[in-house]
């Protein structure tokens, strides 16, 4: 099966140093992937030169079936080709209720006029509803978002990004500051949603890749230093030399 994405031979420098060095990934186009390594090994750049943020000096990135360039697309067709983004810090609209901020992420038409004439269907409604279900959320729909406990709100900014139905899901760890049990319900859902799309998931907590249960790529001073099961990278001479430390 062809690749959803394939990213070869790809280098980025910046004043000299450089972020990404020759680097090649691909993903298909419904599998759930881990990206590990030690700060500065280029996963930050990576995300940024999937989505258009950054562009590269060298290499290429290559989209869908028909392997088109994500380089001559612009960050906001990028967005709107499946590729979406979930930074670290949830990023919702807390003054808006959690069923608001959904119907807010749905894809539709989004011009101008579009907007202002925007009334939501019975099929929307049903859309949210299934969205905050999925998610976790079905009981909070009328709650504040700002009234959410953290994880709650990095939930509902993984249901928006789902809202928009995308390809590709890029997330930057998710788990960061989570109790167990949210730690738990978020390893579900992203075991759920790459059921149908290709989720990249950028963690530094091994015991939460682990519970992935997924195929692992190591960045290191901006190329691939390992790939594989959690098990096969962890037992890596490398990896433990420069990451994990042990």
């Amino acid at each position: 099966m062809s690749a959803l994405l394939e990213v070869s031979g790809v280098s980025v420098s910046f004043d000299g140093f450089r972020a990404i060095d020759n680097l090649s990934f691909s993903i298909g186009h419904a599998e759930l992937r881990a990206v590990i390594g030690p700060n500065g090994a280029g996963k930050t750049t990576f995300m940024d030169i999937v989505t258009g943020k950054t562009r590269p000096d060298t290499g290429t990135v290559r989209w869908g079936r028909t392997g088109r360039s994500l380089l001559r697309m612009s960050e906001a067709r990028i967005a709107r080709e499946g590729v979406g983004r979930k930074f670290q810090r949830p990023t919702v609209f807390e003054d808006q209720t959690v069923a608001d901020n959904l119907m807010l992420a749905l894809r539709k038409d989004r011009g101008p006029l579009a907007v202002l004439v925007f009334r939501p269907t019975a099929e929307d409604r049903d859309r949210v509803a299934g969205l905050a279900g999925e998610i976790g959320l079905r009981a909070a729909l009328d709650r504040r978002a700002g009234d959410l406990s953290h994880g709650q709100k990095q939930w509902l900014e993984i249901g928006m990004l789902l809202a928009q139905e995308p390809r590709l899901l890029l997330v930057d760890e998710p788990a960061a500051g989570m109790t167990l049990a949210e730690r738990e319900h978020t390893t579900e859902l992203l075991k759920e949603a790459a059921k149908s799309r290709a989720v990249v998931v950028v963690e530094h907590d091994m015991d939460f890749v682990r519970r992935l249960d997924c195929k692992v790529t190591v960045l290191h001073e901006g190329s691939v230093l390992a790939e594989g099961s959690i098990d096969h990278v962890t037992r890596d001479d490398r990896v433990i030399e420069v990451y994990l430390g042990r």
